[in-house]
């Protein structure tokens, strides 16, 4: 009899900040599915499960369909509901059940280290995509919160501000949230060039001022 997969969302990273349940589903679990970032991050409360380490997804799908009488946990980053492998996994699946626990997402962890709340921002992801975010912000009441990658990094956000002559906004980054060498830098984007920037991975907020 097939069981349900479970997908987990581990939160920002630290494990501090991993719900309880998703803690349990990953100590109950057979095998643990996971990218290497996100099964280094819960090696410690492994209990000898399978480990299998997704790369490729075409492999990963025939792997399941060999298991699918063993209990089952996909790891995902973040909110399980945000640009998530659960999409994937839901039409790669479509028989199954699926048990989901969301986890804290990096822009919720972002505005509560900035005692700050986030529903009037828009959200929108730039990492692997484009998004028209300049526009989006221009319609925001508040402003636009964005995931970003090495290539829409926030000096390259503030350069496209400037060009379409957005000066005054203020950029809130975070970089490597919820670790002990978090870093939280605010700055207005016509200072951007005094922007020292550590990793490529990160949370941008433009925000209005």
């Amino acid at each position: 009899m097939n069981k349900k997969l479970t997908v987990v969302g581990l939160g920002p990273g630290n494990l501090d900040y991993l719900t309880r349940a998703g803690m349990n589903q990953i100590k109950e679990a057979e095998i643990v599915i996971g990218g290497e970032r996100q099964l280094e991050e819960v090696e410690s409360i492994l209990n000898n499960q399978t480990v299998y380490i997704m790369k490729k997804l075409d492999k990963m799908k025939s792997f399941v369909l060999e298991n699918l009488t063993k209990n089952i946990v996909f790891i995902v980053s973040g909110d399980t509901g945000y640009y998530s492998l659960l999409t994937y996994l839901k039409k790669s699946f479509p028989e199954q059940s699926f048990n989901v626990i969301p986890g804290i997402s990096s822009f919720q962890y972002l505005f509560s280290k900035i005692e700050m709340t986030w529903e009037h921002y828009q959200l929108c992801s730039v990492h692997g995509r484009e998004n028209n975010y300049i526009e989006i912000f221009n319609n925001s009441v508040s402003g636009v919160v964005l995931l970003t990658d090495e290539k829409n990094n926030p000096i390259e956000i503030s350069k496209n501000l400037i060009e379409k002559g957005i000066f005054d906004a203020e950029i809130i980054v975070g970089e490597r949230l919820s670790y002990t060498d978090e870093i939280i830098t605010r700055f207005l984007v016509k200072d951007y060039k005094d922007y020292d920037k550590k990793y490529e991975m990160n949370v941008t907020i433009i925000r209005k001022v």
